[in-house]
Order: C-alpha cells, then structure tokens, then sequence
C-alpha cells in the first residue's frame, strides 16, 4: 500500500508517518508535500497513491484548490486543526476526517474504514446516499408568513420585516414601510425559520432584520442602544450585555 501526505507542518508530517508506521510497517509514504502547488505538480506527474493525507491548511492556501486543479483519483483523509472544513471535506473523495493533535485510535478507525470500504469494492444504497445528502443541506428557511387582516387570511413575505416583537402575549411583525401585523408564531418558534443571516434575537421581546439597523450606540454597562427603522412601535431597544458579544460577531460576517 502506497500513501502520500500533503502537510505543510513538520511535526504533523512526522507525526503522521509515527502512525502509518505503527499500523503497518509495510505502508510506504512515497513523499510529503508541503504546498498546493508542490501538490497538484506531484499528482500531474506521478502515478496516485492509494490513499492520501490532505492538511486543509497548507503554506499556499487551501487544500480543496488542489480539486480545482489536478484530477484526484485517490480517497482522502483530511487532516486539521478547523473543523468548520468538515462538510465540504467530505464531498471531496473523503474516507474520514481527522484533527489535530491525531489521536492513534482515531487514526486507527480511519485506517480501517479505508480498508473495509475503499480496498474492496461495495455496493452503495443510492436511496441512503440520497437522504445523506438532503440532510447535509442548508435548511429551507421561511419566505412567507401566514397572516390574518380583518376576517381574510393573506401572506407576509418575510423580506419585508423590519423587525418582530412580542407584547402582552403576542408577536408582532413590523415591516419596513411601518405596517404592523399579528404573527401566530413565538419568537422562539420564528427563530428556528427564519435565516440566521438576517435575523437577530436581540433581546427576549425583540428579533431583529440585519437591515433594519439604523445606528448602535454603546450604552451603559456594555449594553448597545439600537436605532431601528420604524422603530415607533417600540419603547428603547437595547442588546444586552450578555448578548452583545453574540450580535457584534453576527454583524461582522
């Protein structure tokens, strides 16, 4: 069995070969690179190993640029420090996933589910593989909203809010041209449908529209002062200590 690295970090190279050799001496590293463009030369010029240890992060950028370009025929095991790389791995020829510092056993299982999946041919239930993928992608957030005005029932596109708050048991949606209009879900309900992206629970009576956001002032004891479009529906609106670390990140996506 032949296998190639791709690490940019020596003591993680070397510690990877500690593995290898440990699971089976007879496993030969053919090289270690350290580079996306090292990489994508060596996989243009030499024949593909049998397996591949891929570090995300290398010296030159990202790793998934190797995909871009040159032809990867060999399964995958990544290897990182950054998990939020995980999904986007796996889509990439991917036997398993592994981070740093590389637990032996973890190496261990990754090396075996190789040999039981990768090494022998298997038949692969597409209708499972299907259901994996459905349910590796984003959520369908809510475009709509049911609403009732007079006796009729009609829709609020979800686009047009400025923002929702709750009073004395109810929510209410104001939109950005400052019409107002029962809602039948609980702030809790409506953030778990709406997209994270553009919505705020700034507070327990208050979920906010990103664009909805006029001005931020710094308060008293580390809460924020917001200014809001159509924000005459409310009393003052205030993030409050606790949750303003949480707000200051979302803004800064």
């Amino acid at each position: 069995m032949k296998v190639l690295i791709i690490e940019d970090e020596a003591p993680a190279s070397r510690q990877l070969q500690r593995l290898i050799t440990s699971y089976d001496p007879e496993i030969e590293v053919l090289d270690v690179i350290d580079s996306v463009e090292g990489a994508v030369k060596w996989l243009r010029t030499f024949k593909h190993p049998d397996l591949l240890f891929l570090d995300i992060q290398l010296a030159d950028g990202v790793s998934f640029d190797i995909f871009m370009q040159a032809e990867v025929t060999a399964p995958v095991i990544f290897t990182t420090a950054y998990d939020q790389f995980m999904l986007k791995a796996f889509k990439l020829n991917s036997v398993d996933y592994l981070l740093k510092p590389i637990e032996p056993d973890e190496f261990n299982q990754a090396m075996n589910k190789y040999r039981k999946f990768f090494q022998n041919p298997q038949h692969y239930d597409r209708g499972a593989i299907e259901q994996l993928l459905q349910a590796m992608r984003k959520p369908d957030y809510k475009e709509r909203l049911l609403i009732k005005t007079g006796q009729t029932l009609t829709y609020l596109q979800v686009a047009e809010v400025a923002y929702f708050f709750a009073e004395q048991g109810v929510v209410m949606a104001i939109t950005r041209e400052g019409k107002k209009h029962l809602v039948d879900l609980t702030l809790e309900q409506l953030e778990g449908v709406l997209n994270p992206k553009h919505f705020f629970r700034v507070s327990r009576k208050l979920l906010i529209h990103l664009e909805s956001i006029k001005k931020i002032h710094p308060h008293f004891n580390g809460r924020l002062k917001l200014e809001l479009l159509q924000d005459n529906h409310l009393e003052e609106s205030f993030v409050s200590r606790e949750r303003a670390p949480d707000f200051k990140a979302w803004l800064d996506k």
